[in-house]
């Protein structure tokens, strides 16, 4: 046979093996096993195929039959974006942001106390970040939509570690000034200490369902 028509023939023996046997094509490339001419002598190229595909492990795939357990992704992990558990984190987060801020608000004389003011407003903004990401999770539910996305969860990780921050300093310097107008002053006659404590401890509890949130997130974003 020319060289043309026998080099012709060899390509069109590499596109039928590529076409219809994609990853036995790809076993003889990585092993840089000589592609059969199917012009010359078929029936023992054929033959020849057929006995490198069976100890290759045949359709098994390119582990060669490997049949390992598939392991655990972290996007099917239960409190991720886009996840029931995680919906209910949110929806906890919101209820106990608001519960927080309406005891405190309802106060006369919160106002006069940075430390509380700035615990309505940290529990304010939680409220609102927490409302958005749980209105995202009922539409990733409803519509079956993975949030599995780097610029998502990046943002998610950077917004829960503003909120938890901003939430758990305004609990700690509220709780410090009713620990000082309780036991200290023991001025609880002329103060609302009952709403103090209980807004403080709604907000330490929002703390505690944002914590989890933020590190799920932050677990996504690092293995990736």
């Amino acid at each position: 046979m020319p060289t043309c028509s026998r080099k012709w023939s060899k390509i069109r023996s590499q596109r039928i093996i590529f076409q219809y046997f994609p990853n036995l094509y790809s076993k003889l490339i990585r092993r840089k096993v000589r592609i059969p001419n199917f012009s010359e002598n078929w029936k023992e190229n054929f033959g020849f195929l057929v006995s490198f595909w069976s100890c290759e492990g045949g359709g098994a795939g390119d582990d060669g039959g490997n049949n390992e357990v598939p392991r655990v992704r972290v996007k099917d992990l239960q409190g991720m974006p886009g996840t029931l558990g995680g919906l209910v984190l949110r929806i906890c987060q919101f209820v106990f942001a608001v519960v927080g801020l309406c005891i405190m608000a309802t106060t006369s004389d919160f106002p006069s106390v940075t430390a509380f003011c700035y615990l309505v407003a940290a529990t304010g903004l939680q409220s609102l970040w927490s409302l958005s990401l749980a209105i995202i999770d009922i539409y990733a539910l409803l519509v079956r939509r993975s949030l599995q996305n780097s610029s998502v969860v990046t943002l998610f990780t950077i917004g829960d570690a503003i909120t938890s921050t901003l939430t758990f300093a305004a609990a700690c310097a509220s709780a410090g000034i009713t620990v000082l107008i309780d036991n200290d002053l023991n001025n609880c006659a002329q103060n609302h200490c009952a709403q103090f404590e209980t807004s403080t401890a709604m907000a330490f509890i929002c703390w505690f369902t944002v914590v989890p949130s933020f590190l799920l997130n932050f677990w996504s974003l690092a293995s990736r």
